[in-house]
């Protein structure tokens, strides 16, 4: 009798220690898993890259071609851990629409990126970011010329900012062949603790408030005779899953005191666009772009000074859910 109730015991024991491991391995994998999910969020969340003949429309400058080109190199995405660096180089040129169709100032700016996964749920994300970001036009000659205006064809333009940013968003169960998801950003941007060109004290967004929305629509493609055909049912069976549209917003305020603007002066503290892009079936990561907005601080460098509305034409980029599952 006694033998029979220490195997028994014993056996309860073994049974509860193999349990105990079976619910550990499950946690650790669902946690790699969603910090593989994640990593992948934070390059579908980056910023777009564009190209669009004729430019800024409405900018005081005339322009053949405008572009800009980003990307997020993702230096360190461990599955073990629920954090991820990227470096994010961002190269913007506006080529002007004169003899020598000449770039004068590009605007050049490369940072870094942290990233925190705040939850294991992907259909109700959340994470933070944090952000070092220098930005400079490549000139070196002086920012003001004799008059007291400013030199935007060879003017030095410097700064460095750092960004605090929330994210958050969710995405929907696929009906009738197509999925929805929705992302906001809301972030605070500081320049006055790092190296600045001289020149924007007192005329320059320093401290911004900024809020990025998007609302993006996926389309489900069934693998039929003939190639990939659009699908209504919800055939899980060798689907193509495609963002088919991408609508987004940017807004930006400045909150810094001005020299000659109080905080209530939206023409020259408010930055706002809207766009919608939209992917042909037969394109992968890239839009069909239209763009309006406004500028009340350029963002090009040199030009900050600049304030206009603008409408911008184009393709579109970025990185984009395009699966087969």
């Amino acid at each position: 009798m006694k033998n029979a109730l220490l195997l028994s015991f014993l056996f309860l024991c073994i049974i509860n220690v193999y349990s105990q491991e079976v619910v550990l391995d499950t946690l650790q994998k669902r946690k790699q898993q969603a910090n593989l999910a994640y990593t992948s969020l934070y390059k579908e969340n980056s910023a777009m890259s564009y190209t669009s003949p004729g430019g800024e429309i409405g900018a005081p400058s005339k322009y053949v071609i405008n572009g800009k080109l980003t990307t997020n190199y993702m230096v360190f995405a461990p599955v073990s851990l629920p954090i991820a660096f990227a470096v994010n180089p961002d190269f913007t040129v506006r080529v002007r629409k004169e003899r020598s169709a000449g770039v004068r100032t590009p605007s050049f700016t490369l940072g870094g990126t942290f990233y925190v996964r705040l939850t294991e749920e992907l259909k109700q994300y959340k994470y933070a970011q944090i952000s070092f970001t220098h930005h400079s036009n490549g000139q070196d000659e002086s920012a003001l010329l004799s008059d007291g205006t400013i030199n935007t064809k060879t003017g030095n333009f410097n700064t460095n900012d750092l960004t605090l940013a929330y994210n958050f968003g969710n995405f929907t169960n696929s009906l009738n062949g197509r999925a929805n998801s929705i992302h906001h950003k809301v972030g605070l941007e500081w320049h006055k603790w790092f190296n600045y060109e001289p020149v924007l004290i007192g005329d320059y967004g320093f401290t911004r408030l900024n809020y990025d929305f998007s609302f993006r629509i996926y389309q489900n493609y069934s693998n039929k005779k003939g190639g990939w055909k659009k699908s209504i049912a919800d055939d899980h069976t060798q689907t193509l899953e495609k963002e088919k549209w991408r609508f987004n917003a940017q807004l930006s305020y400045a909150v810094n005191q001005y020299t000659n603007h109080d905080l209530f002066a939206p023409k020259r503290r408010l930055n706002v666009e809207a766009s919608a892009n939209y992917s042909l079936p037969f394109m992968q990561n890239v839009f069909i772009m239209a763009s309006v907005g406004y500028y009340g601080e350029d963002p090009y460098n040199i030009y900050f000074k600049d304030r206009y509305a603008f409408m911008r034409f184009g393709l579109s980029t970025t990185f984009t859910r395009y699966k087969v599952r």
